[in-house]
């Protein structure tokens, strides 16, 4: 534990446990994210699945690239993971990605994917909110974090017909924004 760092996070007005159920709930997110997408993309198939199975792949790995970057921060902060694989799984901050009862409707997986990156942003929005001018490294991974979820609900958006985003499918480059939170 970095304590100096933990003491300053409690100076700044923020409940450390608090944070830190929720670093560990979005971290459970992640990892569980990345095993549902796992799925998700397996069955991404025919003529429209494959044009999708590329995007779906970016975002698994993406995401389990947060949940290497979050784990770090949560044992700085004094905290850790629940040894019980299961009790991870089920403090997740967000509700699992599974597949749709019909594996072969597109559509359906389109939108568990983007109900999925939409918890996630609303997560990391509340940690930026949280650790705004308080706790600058914490915010600074959940921003980086919060950036690449963003994309990902665009993409994921756009094949749902919602509209535009702006946002392009990054080639050869996963989690540019968390990166630096990996070396």
């Amino acid at each position: 534990m970095a304590k100096v760092a933990k003491e300053m996070v409690e100076k700044a007005g923020i409940d450390v446990n608090e944070l830190l159920k929720l670093l560990v709930n979005n971290a459970a997110a992640e990892l569980t994210t990345y095993y549902y997408y796992t799925i998700l993309r397996a069955n991404l198939i025919g003529l429209e699945g494959e044009g999708i199975k590329e995007i779906a792949e970016a975002a698994r790995i993406e995401d389990r690239n947060h949940f290497e970057a979050l784990v770090p921060r949560i044992y700085e902060l004094g905290g850790k993971l629940p040894e019980d694989m299961k009790a991870f799984h089920d403090c997740s901050a967000c509700p699992p990605a599974s597949l749709p009862k019909d594996p072969s409707d597109v559509q359906a997986i389109l939108k568990v994917l983007v109900e999925a990156e939409r918890c996630a942003v609303r997560g990391y929005t509340h940690i930026c909110n949280m650790t705004a001018g308080k706790d600058h490294r914490t915010y600074d991974l959940a921003l980086a974090i919060l950036n690449e979820e963003i994309e990902h609900e665009s993409w994921f958006s756009e094949f749902l017909g919602e509209g535009p985003s702006g946002h392009f499918m990054r080639r050869g480059e996963t989690s540019p924004f968390v990166r630096k939170f990996l070396t």
